[in-house]
C-alpha cells in the first residue's frame, strides 16, 4: 500500500534525484575536508547555508511561489536544526580530526537509524527480510571498504579529539534520521524548493550565532584563506546544498525513507573512487569486494519496493 505521504513521481526523475544524491553527497566528504583545514567548521555550516538559502528563497520569490507562509517555516526550521545543524554540522566538526573516510563509515549507520525511529514503517520494514539482510549487507560492506583503512594504523580515535569526533557522529548520524523522517511527515504541503530553503536559511542563521559564541571570528582571516577552501565552500553552497540537498528533500516526499537513506551507503563508495581517480589512491582488492557487496545491499534494499503485486483496480 503507498504512504499517504509520498507523492507520485516519474521513475526517470526519481532515478535523476537519487544519482545526484549517490554522486554529489559522495563528493561532499572531500570538499568539507578542504574548507575545514582553513576556516572554522561553524563558519564553514554558516557560509553554506545562509549562502545556499538566501540564493533558494529567492529563486521561490522570483518564480512566485508562497514563500512567507508560517505554517512551512516552522517545520522546515525544526528539520533544518535536526539536519543540518546536528547532522550536517556534527559531521563538519568531526572532519577536523578524523579522517572523511572513518566519517563515512560512520555515518553508513544512517539506514539503520532510519529504520529504528520510522515507527509508521515498522510493519513494513520488520516483515522484509531483503530490507533487514540488505541493511546488515551493507554495513559490513561499508567495513570492508575501509578494513585497510581502520588497521593500517591511520587510526585516529585514539586521542581526545578523535574519540569525541566518533561519539558526535553516531550523534548526527541518529539526528540526520531524525530530522528526514520529520521533514517527510511533518512538511507542510508547499514547493520542495520553499522548504528546502527555509531549512537551509534556519541552518544558517543558528551556526551564524554558534561561531560568534566559540569565538570563531577572533582569529579568522578571510584574506588569508586559500582558494581552494573558498572552492569548498563553493561546491558545497552549489552541488551539495541547492543541487544535491534539494533533489534528497524532493525524495522523502516520493520514496520511503528508507529507500532514500541508502545514500550513505553509496557515497562513500564514490568517495574511495574520487579518491582513486583523482589522487591516485590505490583500490585493493578487499575494497573492490566492499563496493559490491554495498551495491547488493542496496539492491536488496530496494527490492521489495518493486515487487509487490498491483491491486486490480490499478492494473486495470
Amino acid at each position: 500500500m503507498t504512504n499517504p505521504t509520498e507523492r507520485p513521481a516519474s521513475v526517470p526523475m526519481v532515478i535523476f534525484a537519487f544519482a545526484i544524491v549517490y554522486l554529489v553527497w559522495g563528493s561532499t566528504y572531500f570538499f568539507i575536508e578542504l574548507s575545514v583545514a582553513h576556516i572554522p567548521p561553524m563558519l564553514v555550516g554558516a557560509f553554506r547555508y545562509l549562502l545556499a538559502g538566501l540564493l533558494m528563497l529567492g529563486y521561490c520569490l522570483i518564480t512566485r511561489k508562497p514563500v512567507f507562509s508560517p505554517a512551512a517555516i516552522k517545520p522546515a526550521a525544526m528539520s533544518g536544526f535536526l539536519l543540518l545543524v546536528c547532522g550536517n554540522g556534527g559531521l563538519i566538526w568531526s572532519e577536523q580530526y578524523i579522517p572523511s573516510g572513518l566519517a563515512a563509515i560512520l555515518l553508513a549507520s544512517g539506514p539503520v537509524w532510519f529504520v529504528l525511529l520510522d515507527r509508521r514503517q515498522w510493519a513494513v520494514n520488520f516483515s522484509s527480510p531483503s530490507t533487514i539482510v540488505g541493511l546488515v549487507v551493507g554495513f559490513a560492506g561499508v567495513l570492508l571498504l575501509f578494513w585497510d583503512s581502520l588497521t593500517g594504523g591511520n587510526n585516529t580515535a585514539g586521542h581526545g579529539h578523535g574519540m569525541a569526533a566518533l561519539a558526535v557522529l553516531v550523534c548526527a548520524s541518529i539526528s540526520w534520521a531524525a530530522g528526514s523522517l520529520y521533514s517527510k511527515y511533518r512538511s507542510a504541503p508547499v514547493s520542495n524548493a520553499v522548504n528546502a530553503g527555509w531549512q537551509m536559511m534556519a541552518a544558517g542563521l543558528i551556526f551564524l550565532p554558534l561561531s560568534l559564541v566559540w569565538g570563531e571570528w577572533r582569529h579568522f582571516e578571510p584574506a588569508a584563506v586559500p582558494w581552494s577552501a573558498w572552492s569548498g565552500i563553493f561546491y558545497l553552497v552549489t552541488m551539495g546544498s541547492l543541487v544535491g540537498y534539494s533533489a534528497f528533500v524532493w525524495l522523502l516526499s516520493v520514496r520511503p525513507a528508507t529507500q532514500v537513506s541508502t545514500h550513505a551507503y553509496i557515497n562513500p563508495v564514490v568517495a574511495v573512487l574520487l579518491g582513486a581517480v583523482f589522487n591516485s589512491e590505490r583500490l585493493t582488492g578487499l575494497q573492490l569486494v566492499g563496493l559490491v557487496v554495498i551495491l547488493s545491499s542496496v539492491l536488496l534494499i530496494n527490492l521489495v519496493k518493486y515487487r509487490r503485486v498491483r491491486p486490480p483496480e490499478e492494473a486495470a
